[in-house]
């Protein structure tokens, strides 16, 4: 099979949507098919293996700097080179230009577009749209959701949670939930000792630790409150927070006011396949509380260093989530979600038996295994693709490309 993959986002930008993309693309091509993608060009920067990769040039989004939206006329200049490539289907990976610049060369090529919805936008907009009232900027997530995803062959979504909300918002394309996997690497055993030592964190020092985007969606407020919690009975506990975004300055002055400036590191991105493993090997508690992830697949990575977790059990979540299989389940209440770390904290036994718990949990996460469930995906919608004339654009799909080109 050949897939033409098409994202607003891909490495050296870390998010879940570009270790999706590597996790697919990797497992697939393992397996013998061919993966292109057409992805952004963050200023020359590339990854380790760019094979099969097409760079095009973007721009930066004013509301969201880390991002980019790819230009449409770079893309549809692509479009003779691709019409050779005989692809057999195209799988849209963002909502943004590369949705439209999909659909626009799926049924010029006559091929079937699928999409992942990778992002709950209803609890994410209206971070980087303040200006506008929330309610309103719901009803567009909900209503360019709509639009989008009816105009596909078939959809891919990571949980039952956002499928229940996707069918809520009165989708009724085709659906299949398929999250994204762990590699085999991921059960490398980090060295949690070598971690602590580079970043000056004495052995004996409870250590809770978030992983992702320092994002204001990803209710990493909660943890600093619960942090503070957790210091008045354990004054040496250190919050660690692995990642970027943009609300990482508001907060660490957050963690000021409260009097964290001890007890609180940030320590950027880390590197996938170096220092990430070693960074949950390190810590004692992974702690998470976002409220609006489709997956949230870093608590999987976690488990897979057999570090016990604590979690709020929210949409996607909570199919990731089993009480007792490497976790405890939190209320998004701070004295809980203290409590519950604590208990792992001060209770090294016990943290022990439920992080060995959670990576024999985690070790039925296989990447290849969703691979395979993928590859039936796209059969089925190969299968049931009906070749349609090109129609005329929509609306949306003309604004957003028209902000995209060169």
């Amino acid at each position: 099979m050949k897939i033409l993959m098409i994202s607003d986002v891909y490495f050296p930008r870390i998010n879940g949507v570009s270790t999706s993309i590597a996790t697919y693309r990797d497992e697939l091509e393992s397996r013998g098919h061919e993966v292109h993608l057409i992805a952004p060009d963050y200023d020359g920067v590339c990854t380790a293996d760019e094979r099969h990769v097409r760079r095009v040039p973007s721009r930066h989004l004013p509301f969201d700097p880390e991002d980019r939206l790819l230009k449409a006329g770079c893309v549809l200049l692509e479009r003779e080179t691709l019409r050779d490539e005989d692809f057999d289907l195209i799988h849209i990976q963002t909502p943004f230009a590369a949705h439209y610049l999909g659909v626009k060369l799926a049924k010029e090529l006559g091929i079937p577009r699928v999409e992942t919805y990778h992002t709950y936008f209803e609890e994410y907009l209206y971070h980087y749209l303040p200006f506008l009232p929330r309610s309103l900027t719901r009803y567009l997530a909900r209503s360019l959701s709509r639009r989008q995803c009816n105009d596909l062959d078939a959809l891919v979504v990571p949980s039952h949670g956002m499928l229940e909300v996707l069918r809520g918002y009165g989708i009724q394309t085709r659906a299949e939930i398929i999250p994204t996997g762990l590699p085999a690497e991921n059960f490398t055993p980090g060295d949690g000792a070598a971690f602590r030592a580079h970043h000056g964190i004495p052995p004996q020092r409870p250590v809770m630790l978030y992983v992702g985007r320092v994002a204001f969606e990803k209710n990493i407020g909660f943890l600093l409150k619960v942090t503070a919690r957790i210091r008045k009975d354990m004054p040496e506990v250190l919050l660690l927070v692995a990642g970027e975004g943009p609300a990482l300055e508001p907060l660490k002055v957050q963690a000021e006011k409260l009097g964290l400036g001890n007890n609180v590191l940030f320590v950027g991105y880390l590197d996938r396949k170096t220092e990430l493993p070693d960074c949950y090997r390190a810590a004692n508690v992974f702690v998470f509380s976002s409220c609006t992830e489709t997956q949230g697949l870093v608590l999987l990575e976690a488990m897979a260093q057999a570090t016990p977790v604590v979690a709020l059990a929210e949409l996607g979540t909570r199919d990731v989530l089993q009480e007792g299989q490497g976790t405890l389940i939190a209320a998004h209440e701070v004295e809980d979600f203290a409590a519950k770390t604590m208990s792992l904290l001060q209770r090294t036994d016990f943290a022990r038996q439920l992080g060995e718990r959670g990576y024999e949990y985690a070790c039925g996460w296989s990447a290849g295994a969703l691979a395979e469930k993928m590859l039936d995906f796209y059969q089925g919608a190969i299968e049931q693709h009906i070749e349609v004339p090109t129609q005329a654009e929509s609306y949306a799909e003309n604004a957003c490309l028209s902000t995209s080109k060169d």
